[in-house]
């Protein structure tokens, strides 16, 4: 069994290591790794969800609630950026003398002791670094993964690996990717998000900056060149820098685009004006020709054949909640993406135009006040692609904001330019709203970052009592 023994953090590899706030997409799949590398792990969450229950079902005792006794006899205690220090399990741990990490912080242990591929960007990074990972388990080179998605293929997101190799998302937010030192670090775009969090576009493009500035010689940046932030940053390092994407300008370039029978994009790759070959993708959308695109190069950076990549890539599935298919009653298709910034509400719902010509329903749950009202004027014009909009009320995450703001989810239902568009109300009485509308033929999206995740299936529950037995 592949031990993390030179991880070198300040415990003995039979100790016990506790999550605080291990439900989170990014604890859980670091609490699966290190149980899968042989560590005792046990963890506490303020609620029940289905990644506290998918790790329960591997043994990993987990408790509901926050207590100083829930630390046993951990010798090592890492913690959710989202814990406060106030936490009183972190209190204890202090107390008693536990080393106490931040989730961040530990990856940053991770990635100094792996050949590390982290991937980076405002949205596409969990897509793109699912597809790195797979084209590099497709090589043979047995990555470990980290992944802000469950990968159907593994049932996760994330897989311990024999090998060197660390691929994993990282993410901006909180400055977390900081903490990484990457062998190969991508970046897919720099956009507004999180302002909340650093307050204006020039603090979000620094950070990305420093991220890049923690790769060694001898590595590379792997930046998209359609996206004028990610493009600027590769130019500041000629040296080690390749660009994708379908400008001119791209040192690797994707031409040719067109739909496919199996339900995606064939394109051409060319790099540095060259045709290498050809690629054959079955999830829709430009965006994901993109992430494939971003995929293949860092592969490369580190030996693998274009053609493996390829190949790899044809059978991709979709990561869940990524334009995932939820299920079909009556000639009504529904959908469930995570699109919850503007950009990747308008890819997300072109993809699914290019694949349909009939009535596009979008169920948008907005994700936290701060993030609709600095970004109000873009949320009102990313829903061109759909025919009807139902807006439910916003999501605001425990600890994130004030529960209330400025512009509202009724706001953007009147402002919304292009479909027609409603306030759906609280999510369930925007679920009926939806669940009366749906007619035959229908294609029906749930979009969002919270629990807008559980209207697929309500909604499919609901046109099945419609439609009646048989």
């Amino acid at each position: 069994m592949a031990m993390l023994v030179e991880l070198r953090f300040p415990v003995p590899n039979d100790s016990i290591i506790h999550f605080v706030g291990i439900g989170g997409t990014g604890m859980s799949s670091l609490a699966t790794v290190l149980r899968q590398a042989g560590f005792a792990v046990t963890g506490s969450d303020l609620h029940d969800s289905p990644a506290v229950e998918a790790l329960r079902g591997t043994g990993v005792p987990i408790v509901v609630g926050h207590d100083p006794v829930n630390l046993g006899s951990a010798g090592l205690v890492i913690r959710s950026s989202a814990v406060p220090e106030a936490n009183s399990e972190v209190r204890e741990a202090r107390r008693r003398g536990i080393p106490v990490l931040k989730h961040a912080e530990f990856l940053g242990l991770l990635s100094q002791a792996r050949r590390t591929l982290a991937v980076a960007g405002t949205h596409g990074k969990t897509t793109t670094t699912a597809m790195l990972a797979t084209i590099l388990v497709a090589a043979g080179l047995d990555p470990t993964m980290l992944i802000g998605g469950v990968l159907p293929s593994v049932g996760s997101g994330a897989r311990l690996g024999s090998s060197e190799f660390l691929v994993v998302e990282a993410d901006e937010f909180d400055r977390r990717f900081l903490q990484l030192r990457p062998e190969i670090a991508v970046v897919t775009n720099v956009e507004a998000d999180h302002l909340d969090y650093f307050g204006d576009v020039s603090a979000i493009e620094q950070a990305f900056r420093e991220f890049l500035d923690a790769v060694p010689d001898g590595g590379w940046v792997v930046a998209s060149a359609d996206d004028p932030i990610s493009a600027r940053l590769a130019e500041e390092r000629p040296s080690n820098s390749v660009t994708f994407g379908t400008d001119e300008i791209a040192d690797w370039r994707a031409v040719g685009i067109s739909r496919n029978e199996v339900g995606g994009n064939d394109f051409y790759v060319q790099a540095h004006g060259t045709l290498v070959g050809h690629f054959r993708l079955p999830v829709p959308g430009l965006h994901n020709v993109l992430d494939a695109l971003a995929a293949v190069v860092a592969a490369g950076r580190v030996g693998v054949d274009f053609t493996v990549a390829a190949d790899a890539l044809e059978r991709f599935t979709t990561v869940e909640r990524r334009l995932e298919r939820k299920g079909c009653v009556s000639d009504v298709v529904v959908y469930d993406d995570y699109a919850h910034n503007p950009t990747k509400i308008r890819a997300s719902l072109a993809a699914l135009r290019e694949q349909h010509e009939g009535r596009i329903v979008c169920l948008y749950q907005p994700h936290t006040y701060h993030r609709l009202e600095s970004l109000f004027d873009d949320f009102c014009h990313a829903f061109q692609d759909a025919d009807l909009v139902v807006v439910s009320d916003v999501y605001e995450p425990v600890g994130r904001g004030p529960g209330h703001g400025a512009r509202t989810a009724e706001d953007l239902s009147r402002a919304i330019v292009g479909p027609a568009a409603r306030y759906g109300g609280s999510l369930g009485a925007a679920i009926e709203e939806v669940g009366r509308e749906a007619r035959r033929g229908d294609w029906i999206v749930t979009m969002g970052a919270g629990d807008v995740t559980t209207a697929g299936p309500a909604i499919l529950r609901r046109l099945s009592e419609r439609e009646g037995p048989g």
